[in-house]
């Protein structure tokens, strides 16, 4: 018989903002060394193969959040307000007692018309898991402040101000601006301003200041038990990073860029409109990408500096044996691979995400310093924690709305004993009609067909695309995804199977946002509907007393 682990008492779920999978030094690619996070996996398991669901923060991270495909909790993009009637990790989390907290960014929209609905105060205390996506807002901060937005009262401005920075917007004008050679104060949304080191010391960024503000949260914790969410705003744009990180990485150094000619040739609709967009257009041109790539990856090495730190803290603070650390993003950054800029679309620049778990408990020592080639995706991470912590994702309260596996098989047994994954397969999802690249598709093309599917499986990845052609990749043998095999009649039923595939995965979503499986459950039971005196399918009082002593069935 298998013996139940003791439940983890403390989550450290990090989330980067834009990070590539490639970004650390622990996945083998990058140029910059990054101590911290590779120690984080020889502490636990590093996933090779882990994918996002949305290919932008929006829709990703209520994936992460609420453990269900972008096609079930229907919040497509940024902005797009997730319904009251989901669930998230906080909402399972807590009847286990955990405090779910945020320290930084979810990108989370609340549903405000259907709370005005309700008749429900935005503002009342006992609202504020609806409108924090499930969390405590002990430090919510998305990181887009432009002047135009208004944030001269942002927690991080009022602590700018405070050490010397005393301009009504110091997170535009210093956090994430520079001064060129010419003396001159220019923007960070600037690509050229990469160049420069931000106006902002390293122990005054927003990096630093979200760090001091979780290592405070794990100390004023006392015993508590508690789910910590520590979501750094960078490597995102504003890609502008202070000394020394501006200039660790020479341009000559950075990796070769993963595109082909062969892909400025193509004819498909939606990779040349995202190729011609403005974003695009711009990182294909090498000076940006040798500007831009090496402040880049001097956020990420400023992540790790500041990691180590909170390590630190949580080793101090004697909380590290009895603390499961996740470590993650929710989808990468082209840089310039593919003849493309930002996010949004599935080469694994975009949705193949970095996932580390470190689960303490000595049933995971088997598999300390492990890399698994498990396809996973981000929907994966709620029911993963809810077991953690004592429960159980098959459980009613759970299974109506965890459409993720739990991960904790994995981490508990030596990779011998782990299955096969020529069965596996990742979903993802994208909604590009909010794009300036839309502006690009054909005359005609509708909003509603501005979407596309992914089907990852060990080999292959299929495309449905509403626009255009559908697209095939042989990750084998084109694991760069140069080369569309859609085309390749020897590919032909390959295709098929992977078409009917995506769409058994479409038809197996259950969109209820209720919870039905108790009802689904009772109803399934033999002589239920008798016991509530609905009698229907017995012949007489004989056979009724039958089926409610359960002899018929």
């Amino acid at each position: 018989m298998t013996v139940q682990a003791s439940p983890i008492r403390n989550v450290l779920f990090i989330m980067c903002d834009q990070l590539r999978w490639d970004a650390i030094s622990c996945s083998g690619h990058s140029v910059i060394e990054t101590p911290n996070i590779d120690r984080l996996a020889g502490r636990g398991v590093r996933f090779d193969r882990a994918y996002a669901q949305g290919a932008v923060c929006g829709s990703s991270r209520m994936s992460f959040y609420t453990g269900r495909y972008v096609q079930s909790h229907g919040a497509r993009w940024n902005r797009v307000p997730l319904s009251i009637g989901q669930r998230t990790l906080g909402d399972h989390l807590r009847p286990y007692g955990l405090r779910t907290v945020l320290v930084g960014k979810t990108h989370h929209a609340p549903d405000r018309d259907s709370l005005a609905h309700l008749g429900l105060d935005p503002d009342a205390p006992e609202n504020v898991y609806l409108m924090q996506c499930g969390f405590e807002g002990t430090e919510r901060d998305d990181g887009l402040h432009p002047d135009q937005r208004n944030p001269f009262d942002l927690p991080y401005n009022r602590f700018l101000r405070a050490n010397g920075f005393d301009v009504p917007n110091p997170w535009h004008t210093a956090a994430n601006s520079v001064t060129d050679e010419a003396g001159n104060v220019v923007s960070g949304w600037l690509l050229r301003s990469s160049a420069y080191p931000a106006i902002v010391p390293n122990e005054l960024s927003e990096t630093a200041y979200m760090v001091d503000r979780a290592i405070s949260f794990m100390s004023e914790s006392g015993d508590d038990p508690w789910c910590m969410h520590l979501s750094f705003i960078k490597p995102h744009w504003p890609y502008v990073v202070s000394e020394p990180y501006h200039q660790l990485v020479h341009p000559n150094d950075l990796p070769a860029t993963v595109r082909h000619d062969e892909e400025r040739a193509n004819e498909h609709p939606v990779l040349n409109a995202f190729q011609r967009s403005r974003i695009g257009s711009c990182f294909s041109r090498d000076e940006v990408r040798q500007t831009v790539y090496p402040a880049y990856l001097g956020l990420v090495k400023q992540i790790d500096d500041h990691l180590g730190r909170l390590f630190a803290a949580l080793d101090a603070q004697g909380k590290t044996d009895e603390t499961m650390i996740v470590f993650t993003a929710d989808h990468g950054d082209y840089m310039g691979d593919h003849w493309m800029g930002e996010k949004d679309w599935f080469h694994d620049q975009s949705v193949k995400i970095p996932f580390i778990m470190v689960d303490p408990r000595p049933e995971a020592d088997a598999t300390r310093g492990s890399v698994s080639d498990q396809l996973v995706e981000a929907i994966d991470l709620a029911p993963t924690l809810v077991e953690a912590i004592g429960g159980d994702p098959s459980d009613l309260a759970h299974a109506t709305w965890l459409e993720g596996r739990s991960l904790i098989p994995t981490l508990h047994e030596s990779a011998e004993t782990q299955l096969a994954a020529s069965d596996e397969a990742n979903f993802a999802e994208t909604d590009f009609g909010y794009l300036e690249m839309s502006n690009h598709l054909p005359a005609g093309t509708t909003p509603e067909q501005m979407r596309a599917t992914m089907v990852r499986t060990d080999r292959y990845k299929y495309i449905l695309s509403e626009v255009g052609p559908n697209l095939l990749y042989d990750l084998h043998d084109d694991p760069d995804e140069f080369h569309d095999r859609a085309a390749d009649p020897s590919l032909a039923t390959v295709q098929a199977e992977l078409h009917e595939r995506l769409f058994a995965w479409y038809r197996q979503r259950d969109n209820t946002s209720t919870t039905v499986e108790p009802m689904r459950a009772a109803s399934a039971t033999p002589g239920d509907t008798a016991n509530d005196g609905i009698v229907i399918g017995f012949w007489d009082e004989e056979e009724l007393a039958a089926g409610l002593d359960g002899k018929l069935f």
